[in-house]
Order: structure tokens, then C-alpha cells, then sequence
């Protein structure tokens, strides 16, 4: 197999395992940071000793030794995981994927701002494309079930995070911030012990509390070997697969409809995105 079909094979195995992310939080019955706690601390724990066994502690030496850099990804991949959670409660889960798929619009902005580089009009229209999308899905969830603008924001504020933290690590690249993930979502994890009761889960439910870590640790995994082998331009094309399958994964389990207003601008958000990768795809090929 050539380095680019493992790169395919491995990235899209990763995207697909997180599509049921959703599901998962639609049908496990406990309080919503209930579930943040178990999904954080089990997904978390299996990558630290993936880490741990493979790598050793070096990998986390690094991590620690990038400073505030390193912190501010850390700390805001744990805020965005708790408020993917809260997100996907609060808000149809149409909504909610299609929001936080807006992420890389996010990390130009604040790549603009805080890292001074520029933003190409390739990148421009995209942005412009993406808001437009996103008002029409805020314009419906006034009218779609399970969706409120409230779930929204905080889906929003998910992608805003999640590409904060980025933009931190863009300045220390030269360092995997894999090591970083279980640090982020564990410790969150513990400052989630001090706000709920997280025994408070149906006993009936445990396996599928625990399948739905496996699922996170498996998805993180395959996600973060892919870019060994392809470019982040086809990584990020294969990851908007999530956006695309899980609210019909959702529709076909739970029967919650998204919403003719959601798949409008999920349609738009995805199809700029879709559009905009390719675009940077094929002018490296033809570079």
C-alpha cells in the first residue's frame, strides 16, 4: 500500500469512527456533564497509555516544555470538549456538526490576528460563504425541532475554542500535541468530579459509556497518524465526513430531522469548505 492510500485508508477509518460521537450523547440517559466526564476520562486515559507504551514520556516532556503555548491548547481543548457535550444537549445534533465544522474559519481569523498572516481571497470567500451559512442555520432553529440558538452559540464557541488552541500550537509546531489530548480531556474530566455526581449513569449503560470512549480514543488515533501521510488539505476534506454523516446517522437512529433550514446552510458550510481544500489540494498536486 503507498504512503498515500495508507494516509486515506487511516484518516478516513478516524473520521468514521467519530461520527457516532453524536449518537452516543443523544442516547446515553445521564446529565449532559455527566457525559462529558465519562467521554473526557476514558477517551483520555486510553491515549495517555497509548502514549505512555509506545512513546514512553518524552512525548509529554515536550508538551509541557512549549509553555503557555502548549497550555492554551491544552486548556481550550478541554473547554471544547465539555461544550461539545452541552452542545450536541442543547441543539439538534444538524446544527451543532455543521457549527463546529466552521472551526477552520475561526483558526484564519485568529491566525490573522494573533499569528499576522495573511488572508488569502481563496480563504476570504470560504468565510464569507461559511457566515452566510451559518445565519440560515440560526435563522431556523427558531423553527426545527430540538434546535435552539442557545445550543448554537455553544456550538460556536466550540469551533472558536478548538481553533484557539490551534493557532497556540502553530507556534510551537515542531512538537506532536497529541500528548496534549489526555492532559486536556483528563483533566477536565477531574474538574468535572467537583460539579456532578458521575456514578449517576444507568447501570444498563455502562457498555455503551464505554464503547462511546473507545470510539473517541480510536478516532483521535487514526486522526492523528493520517497527517504522517497525506496533507492537511485531504485530512481536512475526510474529516468534514463527520459533518456529513452524523446528523444522518441521528435521523436514521432517533429520527430527529434536521430541518430544511439546517441542511441548506450545512449544505452551504460544508460545500465552501469541501470547495476551498479542494482548491488547495489540487494546486499542490499541480505544484
Amino acid at each position: 500500500m503507498s504512503p498515500q492510500a495508507k494516509g486515506l485508508l487511516i484518516t478516513t477509518l478516524g473520521a468514521l469512527l467519530v461520527v457516532p460521537d453524536s449518537l452516543f450523547v443523544r442516547i446515553i440517559e445521564a446529565e449532559p456533564l455527566v457525559i462529558a466526564f465519562w467521554r473526557n476520562m476514558i477517551s483520555g486515559l486510553g491515549i495517555f497509555l497509548g502514549v505512555l507504551i509506545l512513546q514512553g514520556t518524552q512525548p509529554f516532556r515536550a508538551v509541557l516544555g512549549t509553555g503557555w503555548h502548549g497550555a492554551v491548547y491544552v486548556v481550550t481543548l478541554a473547554v471544547s470538549g465539555v461544550l461539545f457535550v452541552l452542545a450536541i444537549s442543547l441543539t439538534s445534533v444538524a446544527n451543532a456538526v455543521f457549527i463546529i465544522a466552521a472551526m477552520p474559519i475561526f483558526a484564519a481569523i485568529f491566525s490573522r490576528i494573533f499569528l499576522h498572516e495573511r488572508i488569502s481571497p481563496r480563504m476570504t470567500v470560504t468565510i464569507a460563504a461559511v457566515i452566510a451559512g451559518l445565519a440560515v442555520i440560526a435563522y431556523g432553529s427558531g423553527e426545527t425541532e430540538n434546535a435552539s440558538l442557545l445550543g448554537d452559540f455553544v456550538a460556536m464557541l466550540v469551533a472558536a475554542s478548538f481553533a484557539a488552541g490551534l493557532t497556540a500550537a502553530r507556534r510551537v509546531r515542531q512538537v506532536s500535541m497529541v500528548p496534549a489530548i489526555p492532559l486536556a480531556y483528563v483533566g477536565s474530566a477531574v474538574c468535572l468530579m467537583f460539579w456532578v455526581d458521575v456514578m449517576d449513569v444507568p447501570r444498563e449503560q455502562i457498555w455503551i459509556v464505554a464503547l462511546h470512549g473507545a470510539f473517541i480514543v480510536g478516532s483521535a488515533t487514526f486522526l492523528a497518524l493520517g497527517p504522517r501521510y497525506i496533507t492537511s488539505a485531504e485530512v481536512a476534506l475526510l474529516i468534514l465526513l463527520e459533518s456529513v454523516l452524523a446528523p444522518l446517522l441521528v435521523w436514521f437512529v432517533l429520527g430527529e430531522n434536521p430541518g430544511v433550514w439546517a441542511l441548506i446552510g450545512g449544505a452551504v458550510v460544508i460545500g465552501a469548505l469541501a470547495v476551498s481544500n479542494a482548491v488547495v489540494l489540487m494546486r499542490r498536486k499541480g505544484a
